[in-house]
């Protein structure tokens, strides 16, 4: 049996121990973040940034996810720049604001927040703006 001197050992095991709890403790980081929209989430700016958070122009959303429907009329959606239709929506559900709840609920065969489901409550408004003329 080889001796191994007392010192040498106790230094081995502190070493080995360190580095398993870092180890641990690494592996029990969280792996992601939840945050609320419209609440300060802090270390998320960098996240958001490079996930293309910025606001998009209500020209670029209506062109990427509403004109399908709307462009047509498609399922009795109502037709961009047909600014009767959408008044006559907005009076049943309580102007431009009842509007945008609908949208971002879903509505018919639409679901929530039509085909832009990363897009912000400000960003519809502008859409809809936009396709209704209101």
């Amino acid at each position: 049996m080889l001796a191994v001197p007392a010192a040498l050992f106790a230094v081995w095991a502190l070493s080995a121990t360190a580095a398993t709890n870092d180890d641990i403790a690494k592996r029990l980081e969280p792996v992601g973040k939840v945050c609320i929209q419209g609440q300060e989430c802090q270390g998320m700016a960098v996240t958001a940034a490079a996930a293309g958070a910025g606001a998009r122009s209500a020209d670029d959303i209506v062109a990427k996810h509403c004109n399908a429907c709307h462009a047509t009329g498609l399922l009795n959606a109502p037709k961009i720049g047909d600014t009767a239709a959408w008044k006559e929506r907005a009076d049943h559900q309580g102007g431009l604001d009842g509007i945008l709840a609908k949208a971002i609920t879903g509505l018919n065969a639409m679901p929530p927040k039509g085909t832009c489901g990363d897009c912000s409550d400000d960003e519809l408004k502008g859409a809809i703006k936009k396709m209704s003329g209101l």
